[in-house]
């Protein structure tokens, strides 16, 4: 694979607009290519939806999921600019498997890494600078194999970092993104909460995600 250096990131970006990550992501997926990145990127929709990302979205709707037995509850907020476009099958579609994914993650806690308060970022760090396994490493080796760790941990906390459970290949932001280009407005997941039937009550575990999945896979 071809060395993805920063320069010709800033130039992906220059060009299309997409975020530096999204830019990054294109060039690994077309070995250096900025051609090639660069369709890759119109295809997933994110160089026209990072140009609408910074539009105003105050309307939308509050969708909810039901697991099959009353058991795992979701609501959740997806916002987009307009009525019109709130009404559109495709968004009330885009709300609904956005509440079924959050069924299926119980690990996530937050829309996006950047809503993780910094005290609870800071204890994730405190846990893992204390491991056994880093003990004798030099502080700057240590520092570097801690972030790595914190910075996978935070985005299993994350909605819009999980792997899509209808397409593993995409995550949620990819999917959100892809609407935005089909729709033609600004979309964000603004919040969500996630009931859990007995959840404190001492009980037997049941893997819900599993279900929830089985269950996405035969619609």
């Amino acid at each position: 694979m071809a060395e993805i250096s920063a320069k010709i990131v800033k130039e992906l970006r220059d060009k299309t607009g997409a975020g530096m990550m999204d830019c990054k992501k294109a060039l690994k997926e077309n070995d250096g290519d900025i051609n090639k990145a660069t369709e890759w990127l119109r295809q997933k929709g994110i160089t026209s939806a990072e140009k609408k990302s910074g539009r105003v979205a105050a309307e939308g709707i509050v969708d909810s999921y039901i697991h099959t037995g009353g058991r795992v509850g979701v609501l959740v907020e997806v916002n987009c600019e307009t009525d019109f476009v709130a009404r559109r099958e495709e968004f009330q579609k885009l709300a609904r498997n956005i509440a079924m994914q959050i069924a299926a993650c119980p690990n996530v806690e937050y829309v996006k890494v950047a809503d993780i308060p910094e005290d609870v970022a800071q204890k994730e760090k405190d846990i893992e600078m204390g491991r056994d396994d880093l003990s004798g490493k030099p502080e700057n080796i240590k520092e570097k194999i801690v972030q790595g760790r914190i910075d996978k941990r935070l985005k299993e906390l994350s909605l819009m970092d999980q792997a899509y459970i209808r397409d593993q290949s995409i995550t949620v932001e990819e999917l959100v993104k892809q609407t935005i280009s089909q729709l033609g407005e600004n979309i964000q997941v603004r919040r969500f909460t996630r009931f859990v039937l007995g959840e404190g009550i001492e009980k037997e575990e049941t893997n819900f995600a599993e279900e929830v999945a089985a269950q996405m896979g035969g619609k």
